[in-house]
């Protein structure tokens, strides 16, 4: 393998940027598509080999309008990603869109709403979250999926494996019912307006540290607002003098409606904390506990009596029972703790992980106060003990993704009053404020919460099954049902055959992978983006706790962490720079290329705002002897996504097209 020095490339920076891409002349189509194989009865679509349908057939202005608005809300368009966070996904329209191009010789205007059956085998070598896999299945295609992450591969195999989802759904009531009879009372409060017991949604924390000057404990408030009145008739206020939530109207001045006490600004400003008994100054990152040390003030439930009459959410100070019953939580988990499934792991240096070493966290279960790991670990226990071992791994799943909303850094969003995910920002932000979730939820009320997640999870294998498309007309949507197509498939060690549905699934670097020579109908993928993401940092916060439950059933779980020397991103603290990147990229480019039949195409989405981060695409392809035949545009991105906005990141992927 010939790989240049980066260096020495003559891309000129900024030419290759997504929005700056001429699209290449299409080679002239050299066959006509074909009808092969019946299944079933149904003519099979068979792959037309140099036909360069792709670059003739895709439709950049209707992919766009369909990618931008399922990635207003991706959720609802593909359910499917509702089985498990992953980063950075590309919207499966586009996927789709380019699929059909490729393959199925009709306008991809009037291709893409109806249903297929293609028979064709195809790869994809970065499957990260399985968007290429899943519409590749929809299609009928034969997918050889591949991904050094295991996590990645575990969530894509959760979504192709067949299974019952009434067995799901009894299984998952029954573990929800038995840990609410060990856990459930921790997670109660009495009314302010009734005195009956009443479910918490949220506890509002508040990280604190002790003063140098006087020795007095010190609430870090950035500010003592709790919730605007946007969803809320009043703005919320918490006065950290006498400990009173006070709900104001708009306009008013932020004042405490017991003390009088200004309410406008918090104690900390610009690392600096003030000292509420003795008024000094003082830098808190150096007073701070290791792992911070945390002060609960406020609380967000539901009393199911008062609220069908309440005007609007229901808030409160804690009180003395509050304080009691997290005493009791500490207290239990003191005494069980140790014959839970918590995970031991250290919490290794990264590029992101680093951040939690500065502010004090050093293992992944200090990442969780102890009311959260007493939870965490009975309803471990509960799904473990579940023998159906398809739905105990599902439930695993469930468990291992709900973990984002069930930890000391996710936040209270004031505006929109629900707990915000901690990987909101494709990182490991560390606030002031912390939210803490109801483990087992409420139903029908909230989000974050395990009976939440069991029905998301629900929904996405239940689209596995019965996949859909949504149509927007002038009356609104309307819900186009794909009836033959499914993502469900066969699970196969080895490649699929010549025309079969069905997916090998490996946990592998992609330049190891022994393929056929020239078996291969195309390559879809979404490779990292140099830099953009630290897939493995943040994956390993779900991977040690999945581990517990998994490490006797999947041998990739044995490991203490998804990191690997074969992973493709940049990392500064594992030495991995821009050649080892470019490098890598190549091996793999490399390999597909053996794989690929005269003239298939390889096809790759790909942004970044620095110009030299596409220097390896230039590099790998010119070792593989790829010619780029298209550059087409394609949305990937909202401008208004947390983990972008204000970054001026394109919300445009370039879509390659090589052969």
């Amino acid at each position: 393998m010939r790989v240049m020095s980066v260096s020495s490339t003559s891309v000129q920076p900024g030419a290759l940027q997504a929005g700056h891409l001429p699209r290449c002349e299409a080679a002239p189509s050299t066959g006509a598509e074909r009808i092969g194989k019946r299944e079933g009865g149904a003519a099979r679509l068979a792959p037309a080999g140099g036909s360069y349908g792709l670059e003739r057939r895709f439709d950049p202005g209707f992919v766009a309008t369909l990618a931008l608005r399922e990635k207003q809300v991706q959720q609802s368009y593909r359910p499917v990603i509702g089985i498990h966070k992953w980063f950075a996904r590309r919207p499966g329209s586009v996927f789709r869109s380019l699929l059909l191009a490729e393959f199925v010789n009709a306008p991809l205007s009037e291709s893409y709403w109806q249903s297929n059956d293609v028979a064709a085998r195809i790869a994809d070598p970065f499957m990260g979250g399985g968007t290429t896999v899943f519409e590749a299945l929809r299609l009928g295609l034969g997918v050889v999926g591949c991904d050094v992450n295991p996590m990645s591969h575990w969530l894509v195999r959760q979504a192709v494996e067949p299974l019952d989802l009434a067995e799901l759904r009894a299984h998952g009531a029954e573990v929800i019912a038995r840990t609410a009879g060990e856990i459930g009372g921790l997670y109660l409060t009495t009314c302010t307006t009734c005195g009956r017991n009443a479910p918490v949604k949220y506890f509002l924390w508040a990280k604190s540290c002790l003063c140098p000057a006087c020795g007095e404990h010190v609430a870090l408030h950035p500010g003592y607002l709790v919730a605007e009145a946007k969803r809320h008739p009043r703005n919320v206020y918490h006065c950290p003098t006498c400990e009173t939530l006070s709900e104001l109207h708009p306009g008013s001045e932020p004042e405490c409606s017991r003390c009088s006490r200004p309410l406008g600004e918090g104690n900390v400003r610009r690392g600096r904390a003030e000292c509420l008994t003795c008024s000094t100054v003082f830098v808190f990152s150096k007073h701070l506990a290791v792992p911070p040390a945390h002060r609960l003030f406020a609380i967000e439930y539901r009393c199911p009596e008062c609220y069908p009459k309440f005007p609007g959410r229901q808030f409160k100070a804690p009180d003395a029972a509050d304080r009691e019953c997290y005493a009791n939580a500490e207290a239990r988990f003191a005494e069980i703790g140790d014959r839970l499934r918590i995970p031991a792991e250290a919490i290794p240096a990264g590029e992101e992980t680093s951040r939690l070493h500065r502010w004090g966290y050093h293992r992944y279960r200090e990442m969780f106060n102890e009311r959260q790991l007493l939870g965490l670990g009975v309803l471990l226990e509960r799904i473990a003990g579940v023998e159906n071992r398809r739905v105990r791994h599902a439930l695993a799943t469930v468990f291992s993704d709900f973990l984002r909303y069930q930890n000391l850094l996710s936040r209270y969003d004031t505006y929109a009053l629900k707990c915000q995910d901690i990987f909101s920002v494709h990182g490991f932000p560390v606030g002031l404020i912390t939210c803490e979730n109801n483990l087992l939820g409420i139903p029908r009320v909230g989000s974050g919460s395990f009976i939440h997640f069991l029905e998301k999870f629900a929904r996405a294998k239940s689209y596995a099954q019965k996949p859909f498309e949504k149509r927007s007309k002038k009356a609104g949507k309307t819900v186009v049902h794909m009836f033959g197509e499914r993502i469900e498939a066969p699970l196969l060690d080895h490649e699929p055959g010549e025309a079969e549905r069905a997916a090998w699934l490996t946990c592998a670097p992609a330049q190891e992978l022994e393929l056929a020579p020239e078996s291969l109908d195309g390559v879809f993928t979404d490779p990292p983006y140099f830099d953009n993401v630290q897939y493995a940092e943040l994956m390993d916060f779900c991977f040690v706790w999945l581990r517990q439950l998994l490490r006797k059933d999947a041998r990739e779980f044995v490991r203490t962490s998804t990191s690997t020397a074969h992973e493709l991103t940049g990392n500064d603290t594992l030495g991995r720079d821009l050649e080892s990147f470019t490098a890598g990229l190549s091996e793999v480019f490399v390999n597909m290329a053996r794989a690929l039949k005269r003239e298939a195409p390889l096809v790759f989405t790909y942004h970044h705002n620095k110009s030299t981060a596409y220097a390896p695409i230039v590099v790998a392809l010119l070792d593989a002897g790829f010619t780029c035949t298209a550059v087409l545009p394609a949305p990937a991105e909202m401008s208004a996504s947390l983990h972008i906005a204000g970054t001026k990141s394109s919300i445009l992927d370039s879509v390659f097209v090589c052969r």
